[in-house]
């Protein structure tokens, strides 16, 4: 073989190669998000590896062969989600760290714990199906899940440092509790709760408004922080 006819081989032994891995990976995202709507629409117990195969328009062995299994597919998703929300939990409260020279006050160090989930909530948000899924993972979740919500708490460690710089007036104690009640209050968003205080409300209530539901939230955390 000559020089050019074996360049030309090796470049098109590299072209088909790197056809193949775009392949892949768009199977593999293929599989994500339609796993990840199915999830969050119609719970983890209820879908089967052949509803998400049938979703995403691929072969039945594809879940198995990019992920492993259904639940390293679950993790996955619960994984990548997380990890992008709190980068953008992390941005916000970086942000008004410097704006404030190292020591943000109160009602920022809860905005950036706060908005970022609220904005995901958002009828038009692209990630409205991810905190949909997330809201799931804490109630079905896998035992890995589980795990991780339990006893992963690495994403709330500069939130209450910056807390406890904040407000050293209260005792570490304390400031861990009022941290505590203000993520309750963060993770009783769900949907069914929404829907039972709009018939609680006789309708004078809905979570449609995102930006005045935050204004409600930090009001509230901030309140508990400063009572």
């Amino acid at each position: 073989m000559s020089p050019t006819t074996e360049a030309a081989a090796s470049a098109s032994l590299n072209e088909a190669g790197v056809e193949a891995a775009e392949t892949e990976a768009a199977t593999k995202n293929l599989v994500f998000v339609a796993a990840e709507r199915l999830f969050a629409l119609h719970g983890f117990q209820n879908v089967s590896v052949r509803d998400i195969t049938a979703a995403a328009g691929v072969n039945l062995a594809s879940v198995n062969y990019h992920f492993g299994s259904k639940d390293a597919l679950l993790f996955e998703i619960f994984r990548r989600r997380t990890a992008e929300l709190n980068r953008e939990r992390a941005k916000m409260l970086h942000e008004a760290s410097d704006r404030h020279a190292g020591a943000p006050p109160l009602r920022e160090i809860l905005a950036a714990l706060l908005t970022p989930p609220l904005r995901w909530l958002a009828p038009d948000h692209e990630r409205r199906i991810s905190l949909q899924f997330l809201i799931r993972a804490r109630s079905e979740g896998t035992d890995e899940i589980r795990q991780v919500l339990k006893t992963d708490v690495s994403h709330l460690r500069r939130f209450s440092d910056a807390l406890l710089r904040a407000r050293p007036d209260l005792s570490p104690e304390e400031v861990y509790w009022r941290l505590h009640f203000t993520l309750g209050m963060l993770h009783n968003n769900r949907f069914a709760e929404f829907d039972r205080l709009n018939v609680l409300s006789e309708g004078q209530t809905s979570e449609a408004d995102v930006m005045a539901l935050l204004e409600r939230m930090l009001n509230f955390a901030e309140a508990g922080f400063r009572a």
